[in-house]
């Protein structure tokens, strides 16, 4: 056990890179041109492999430099928690292996946001105190990487020098204080750094060797698919397909097609693009490429950049999936989710639960525990069924049966669900029946679902107070107090049947639903499934008889009485429905092959590994994909990279190096936002370069999907002609009338407008970000008008504000306050973010500030064009962009040929033509006249030509 946990410390990965960042003092970190002669462009082609993976590494590491840098500039608002202990490792060993245990002081306010809890991959800094300052690190501090989180209080960390305040603590613990501040988190660069140093013998070079080439036969097949005539019978298999979901337009056929013939080839590896403009159906697309796959057991990975863009493809599917069911969720156990729950924010994706890793893990765990679990309680009611007689007789005997409620407080109850579908029954709304258990039943997987996550959060904080309910709420204390009433009140036959009979039939439903539900198929067959359906319906119906019978009957029928000629009929009832139940509940398997926790040598990363290794699709990010190169993991077939054109390239060479994959389906647009890079140095190298981008400079092949089913005609028709050449049509439902919304009264409130406010004043925030009051101001009074007509009219209307700039948001945001809804599903709900924040969204009304104001035309980076692209193509309805037409214009930018092109087309308007506007205005003017005397005083002047001077460099350059 020793020698393993050396063997961790010394293993850690990322290593190479970790040392790059002890190495750096904190005059390096704060340097900004340390790297900036060793980054080198990163060029368009490769002359081979090495020189590839070597192109990104100096990148990446001023990358993570510059990233550190930007958290010690505003270490005053860090996070930070206090150490109680540290202590040396076995594996300590000077110069480099500096390895402690940490132990953490607990905090009293556990579920406040900004109490710090480390993660593994935290960069942190020990020091004494809580920095306010970079100055106050200069005093004393070390800098450290977590390494290993237990319990969440232990941590293990790789330390850059030693930690000499430990001989202090241990000393005089009284006056000795310690803190870990938390600076920035490494693991997706220490990831990203693992597939660049990769060994090459790990190595799966197919699929890097096709990024490589720099002439695309974009027409070529292989010719021994061609002559084995697979192509036609994956057309076949898409003809099948589309037969069976007719809501794919040409485009979206066309790309499936091609998608599914390249994995018909076993022969070579390929790399497909799909182009996917705004509103054009990606996902959906994707969604249905992936079912097709499922259907045709085509093991593949899909991920993306982010949790969210990896919540909306799972979602699709799962959506599409549910809808072809043919036996309930039997199947959704070849589907897996994994990744941290808390940032997914997996709780409010009810649907997801059913594919969601940890949650699968716990539920199977409940499935397979002793006593309570599949086996025990399957063979437990077969031996109640055989012989219940033997059974009352050792209850009557012994007078305390504990079985009767065997559950600890950290098991699932399923009387819930029973108990509801019980009283449906009982009303007899045969109508609504089967929507109703659909309810009990996404009830009963959200308390399921929060009683796990409860359980979880109990055995790891150990020390606390150990409070254990049930889903009922009821404490264990009071399940003994209604035990030992039962025992005064001992049950006879009958009453001792039903309740016995009761108890089996409820866990036998709940393993039988979850075991069809979250085991792959390959573990358990179709005809299994149906025999366990058939068996609950037949153990309902003989529980119904059982509860019908008089207990004379009952005892009778059991003890194998005479009868007489009237309890003959119903004797016979109960003996075919016994018969049948025995026969079903022997027909069905009393184990599966899977590890759980009941078998004490089975760990959590065992069955994490077996249910991923059995999955046929696999969800996750571009980053967490880095788990899946382990060993003995079932190799993938194809990878699906969702929002591809927002991953860096080097990102994607985690998933692209994973044993066995062949092809690769890249799913993205290009001329929106690429990945974010903080380094200037690494932008300038085009390190945000994402490979979808590059491959497509290069001439490689894409499918575009060309219709585009969110915006009205008149929103999309300049983005159409801007940036994507007039290639995209506007699908039949955006060309309704029905589709032109009218919110507000007036030509300026009409489907598409640019709302002119020349009077606005941009200003800058202490943070160096630009903002603009009289803009927020008119964005005020419209929003405020839309809601008053809103609710007049008692539409439902979603508005979306979106600014270029993080003070704007603020701006905007503590102007709304807590006026208006953020949830999409109230009546009139407002999201405020930024361009970057409302990649992938969309809403009915679309308000954009452009904020910028000034006589030189300056707009900062609010003249890049995907930047402008994202921002254009978010409204269904009406995109209302409010702005300085004049500043706009003369920015030689995007932005002055949308003012001009707005102009041509009438959608032209001044802001003070709307008496309300005009107010508001005058108000923001007011307003800031107050809080800049100098400018009031300026106002007489203001008529004259100075007033179209340039702004200092500072503020125009942003």
């Amino acid at each position: 056990m020793q020698m393993n946990e050396e063997k961790k410390e010394k293993a850690v990965v990322g290593r190479s890179l970790i040392d790059f960042v002890f190495s750096w003092s904190i005059k390096d970190v704060l340097n900004k041109d340390v790297y900036k002669h060793k980054v080198k462009q990163i060029p368009e082609t490769f002359s081979s492999s090495a020189d590839y993976f070597k192109s990104f590494v100096m990148p990446l590491v001023e990358e993570t430099h510059a990233d550190l840098s930007s958290s010690l500039t505003t270490l005053s608002q860090s996070l930070s928690c206090e150490i109680r202990s540290v202590k040396r490792c076995k594996g300590y060993k000077l110069p480099k292996d500096l390895f402690y245990k940490i132990l953490l002081k607990a905090s009293e306010r556990k579920d406040d946001a900004k109490v710090y809890e480390p993660e593994f991959g935290d960069l942190v800094a020990i020091t004494s105190s809580r920095p306010k300052s970079i100055r106050d690190l200069e005093n004393s501090y070390v800098i450290a990487m977590v390494h290993g989180v237990k319990d969440d209080l232990l941590l293990s960390v790789l330390s850059s020098k030693p930690i000499l305040f430990e001989e202090s603590m241990d000393k005089s613990r009284k006056n000795a204080t310690l803190f870990a501040v938390y600076l920035i988190n490494m693991t997706t660069n220490i990831r990203i750094w693992q597939a660049l140093t990769l060994d090459p013998k790990e190595r799966n070079m197919r699929l890097i060797e096709k990024v490589l080439q720099t002439k695309f036969d974009n027409e070529k097949k292989c010719m021994m698919c061609h002559s084995e005539q697979k192509f036609s019978l994956a057309n076949l298999i898409v003809e099948n397909v589309r037969v069976r979901s007719s809501d794919l337009n040409e485009s979206q056929n066309d790309a499936v097609l091609s998608c599914i013939s390249t994995r018909e080839c076993r022969h070579w590896s390929d790399i497909k693009l799909i182009w996917g403009p705004p509103g054009t159906g990606k996902t959906k697309t994707v969604g249905f490429l992936l079912h097709s796959l499922l259907g045709m057991k085509c093991r593949t990975l899909t991920c993306a950049p982010t949790n969210v863009a990896v919540l909306e493809v799972t979602e699709r599917l799962i959506q599409r999936v549910t809808e072809s069911a043919g036996y309930d969720t039997y199947g959704l156990g070849n589907i897996v989710l994994f990744g941290n729950g808390e940032r997914m924010k997996i709780d409010d994706h009810e649907d997801l639960y059913d594919v969601f890793l940890d949650h699968r893990i716990d539920i199977l765990n409940h499935c397979f525990a002793s006593k309570t679990g599949w086996r025990d309680i399957l063979l437990s009611m077969i031996s109640l069924l055989n012989d219940p007689k033997q059974q009352y007789h050792m209850y009557s005997k012994e007078e305390e049966d504990d079985s009767d409620d065997d559950d600890d407080g950290k098991k699932i109850n399923v009387n819930l669900e029973s108990r509801e579908i019980k009283r449906n029954q009982e009303m007899g709304n045969t109508s609504d029946k089967m929507s109703e258990k659909k309810k009990i039943k996404k009830a009963m997987k959200q308390v399921i679902f929060q009683t796990l996550k409860e359980n979880r959060k109990k055995q790891k904080n150990s020390k606390d107070k150990k409070k254990e309910e049930d889903i009922d709420g009821v404490s264990i204390e009071k399940v003994r107090e209604e035990k030992r009433k039962i025992r005064g009140n001992p049950l006879n036959f009958k009453e001792f049947l039903k309740k016995r009979f009761g108890y089996f039939a409820e866990r036998l439903y709940f393993c039988i639903e979850n075991l069809y539900t979250h085991l792959p198929t390959s573990l358990i067959s179709l005809q299994v499934v149906k025999n366990m359906l058939e068996a609950v319906d037949s153990l309902k119906s003989f529980q119904k008889l059982i509860n019908r019978v008089a207990s004379k009957v009952l005892n009778g029928f059991f003890n194998k009485d005479l009868i007489s000629e009237d309890d003959t009929d119903t004797f016979e009832k109960l003996n075919v429905a016994r018969i049948e139940c025995l026969s079903l509940l022997k027909s069905l398997p009393s184990t599966f092959p899977v590890p759980h926790m009941a078998d004490r040598y089975t760990d959590t990363k065992e069955m994490r590994e077996f249910y991923l290794a059995n999955a046929r699709l696999v969800f996750c990010t571009v980053s967490s994909s880095a788990k899946l190169h382990s060993k003995g993991m079932f190799p993938f077939e194809l990878l699906v990279i969702d929002e591809a054109a927002q991953l860096k390239e080097c990102e994607s060479a985690i998933p692209l190096q994973l044993p066995g994959v062949r092809h690769a389906i890249l799913i993205g647009d290009e001329r929106q936002l690429p990945a974010m890079v903080k380094s200037k140095v690494s932008e300038e190298a085009d390190f945000g370069r994402s490979l979808f981008e590059r491959l497509a400079s290069l001439g490689h092949k894409k499918h575009l999907l060309n219709v585009q089913h969110r915006m009205h005609p008149s929103i999309s028709s300049f983005p159409n002609r801007e940036f994507y050449d007039n290639k995209i049509l506007d699908g039949q439902n955006v060309k309704l009338r029905s589709y032109s919304k009218c919110f507000l009264q007036g030509k300026m409130y009409s489907t598409y407008s640019f709302i002119n406010v020349a009077q606005g004043k941009e200003a800058v925030d202490r943070k160096h970000s630009t903002m603009n009051m009289v803009e927020v101001a008119v964005i005020s009074e419209i929003v405020a008008n839309l809601h008053k007509e809103v609710k007049c009219s008692k539409k439902k209307v979603r508005v979306g504000v979106i600014a270029p700039y993080k003070a704007q948001v603020h701006a905007i945001s503590e102007r709304f306050g807590k006026k208006y809804s953020s949830d999409a599903q109230s009546d009139f709900s407002v999201t405020i973010r930024s361009v970057d924040g409302f990649q992938g969204g969309e809403e009915d009304v679309i308000i954009i500030s452009t904020v910028r104001s000034n006589g030189s035309g300056s707009v900062g980076f609010l003249s890049n064009r995907q930047r402008a692209n994202v921002a254009l193509t978010r409204a269904r309805h009406c995109l209302w962009i409010v702005g300085n037409g004049t500043t706009l214009e003369n920015s030689r930018s995007v932005w002055s040929k949308l003012v001009i092109d707005a102009k041509e087309r009438g959608c032209f308007h001044n802001a003070d033509e709307d008496k309300n506007l005009a107010q508001a205005i005058a108000a923001a003017l007011v307003d800031e006249a107050d809080k800049d005397p100098l400018q009031s005083l300026s106002k007489p002047f203001a008529t004259l030509s100075l007033r179209d001077e340039p702004e200092s460099s500072s503020r125009t350059n942003r």
